[in-house]
């Protein structure tokens, strides 16, 4: 008999009968004739009860060693629970023992610290927190290329290796082969020249959309910056956009469709997961996920936004002056205090962005945006590109970058140029928007941040 997951068996209307259930027990209680088990395989965050009496088939050689982190093969019928807190459970007829657990198993029915967690990041993901965060993760990566299938975008797989750096004089992992403990360098380089893990597959999206029009990218992405905080990682996940013949209000009108979009999702399909982090993690987590799904964004120059900030009466920790990068608090006070809705903030100083930016015709500022949500900052962060071939030039003279490095990039712009228009969504931060879970390293199945490369 095929294994039945126990998500179909909780949510079924009516018994679905004969089944067979595979998972890992979670609690086991012992009485003379019965023993009760927790039994989960991860389809969902509930626990089926199995009810097996003592004279089955097989109860000595499984269910009497059995202990939590055992896994099991149950056979039985699903017929309505008589007790408090569950519509069915399984009446077993046989049980099998997969695999033992010993009582030092790490996982025991107690609260663990996520430093704890991570330690043991190999097993986290059959702890309830952990398997709600991963199943989430699973259905947002679904949603995003639904999000962008149903409206017609083309999915460009774009290089982990490059040796162009798409954010300018950016901290990046070097690619380098060795012949026993010597660095080949120069000539000797596998790919005849410096490469680097990317940091983001914009540049080579930009090709793309310049001749299929709309297409996304969503990979993976790498930044060797010395960060130790809850919001930043070595490796990453980016979904990068790139729609040709599209400004920059267009850009962010499709950023901030997307973010309630996925939020729309996430509130229809995962609400057992979110109910778990609204009550544990979060107490706040589900109001303002419908908050963000029911209302309008605000929008904001990055002038007025400084003005607003200098304005508050508020103390930060970083200062607010116009020409400076605005910081987490900054982004937090303007959705969280200000504004209580995300908002999107544009029109940045052309010194403290990228050289890719389309200048405005103020000559001051470039065609940017970021936005920000409560609880998190800036979740997006995109712009309309630099589509004249005379001032592209100009910006990368200006930002001490050399034509070579970016002669496929400066082509676009020969041949054909358009105006076009990005953005780059970090999954990570997303995911701890929608799940509450403050560390970004909690949201990622293996972290790898600055002196952790474990598992």
């Amino acid at each position: 008999m095929p294994r039945t997951p126990v998500a179909e068996i909780l949510r079924s209307e009516t018994p679905p009968g004969a089944v067979t259930v595979m998972g890992w027990v979670r609690t086991k209680r012992d009485s003379k004739a019965f023993s009760f088990l927790e039994i989960n395989d991860g389809s969902c965050l509930s626990n089926l009860q199995v009810v097996v009496d003592a004279a089955i088939a097989g109860y000595d050689e499984a269910v009497v060693p059995a202990r939590t982190g055992a896994s099991l093969v149950i056979q039985g019928n699903i017929v309505e629970s008589l007790g408090k807190g569950q519509r069915w459970e399984l009446q077993a007829s046989k049980v099998e023992l997969l695999g033992g657990a010993p009582e030092d198993y790490p996982l025991q029915k107690k609260g663990h610290s996520m430093e704890f967690m991570r330690s043991i990041a190999h097993l986290r993901p059959r702890s309830n927190l952990f398997g709600a965060v991963f199943r989430v993760r699973s259905r947002m990566a679904y949603a995003i290329h639904r999000f962008f299938q149903e409206r017609g975008f083309v999915y460009v797989h774009t290089p982990i290796i490059t040796a162009s750096d798409c954010e300018g004089a950016g901290e990046m992992f070097r690619v380098v082969t060795m012949d026993g403990e010597v660095v080949k360098t120069g000539d000797e380089e596998f790919f005849a020249k410096p490469t680097y893990l990317t940091v983001s597959g914009q540049l080579e999206g930009e090709t793309f959309a310049c001749a299929l029009s709309n297409i996304y990218t969503f990979g993976p992405t790498f930044r060797a910056e010395n960060s130790h905080t809850s919001r930043h990682a070595s490796e990453f996940w980016m979904i990068e956009p790139e729609m040709a013949f599209c400004d920059l209000m267009a850009d962010m009108d499709l950023a901030e469709a997307m973010i309630k979009y996925l939020v729309s999702d996430a509130l229809e399909t995962c609400i057992e997961d979110l109910g778990f982090f609204n009550q544990f993690i979060d107490k706040g987590l589900i109001e303002r996920l419908e908050f963000v799904r029911d209302r309008s964004f605000e929008r904001v120059t990055y002038t007025e936004a400084v003005e607003l900030l200098k304005a508050s009466g508020e103390s930060f920790e970083y200062p607010v002056e116009y020409g400076l990068n605005l910081q987490s608090e900054h982004e937090r006070y303007l959705t969280e205090k200000h504004f209580r809705c995300p908002t999107t903030v544009y029109n940045y100083p052309k010194e403290i962005k990228p050289f890719y930016m389309r200048k405005n015709e103020d000559g001051k500022t470039v065609a940017a945006m970021d936005l920000l949500v409560p609880g998190i900052g800036e979740i997006v962060g995109g712009s309309q590109r630099e589509e004249r071939l005379e001032v592209l030039l100009a910006n990368l003279k200006d930002h001490g970058l050399e034509e070579s490095g970016y002669g496929w990039y400066v082509d676009l712009r020969r041949y054909g140029t358009v105006p076009h228009a990005g953005f780059g969504l970090g999954f990570e931060r997303l995911l701890m928007f929608v799940t509450g879970v403050a560390n970004i390293r909690d949201v990622i199945p293996f972290p790898r941040t600055p002196g952790v490369a474990d598992f």
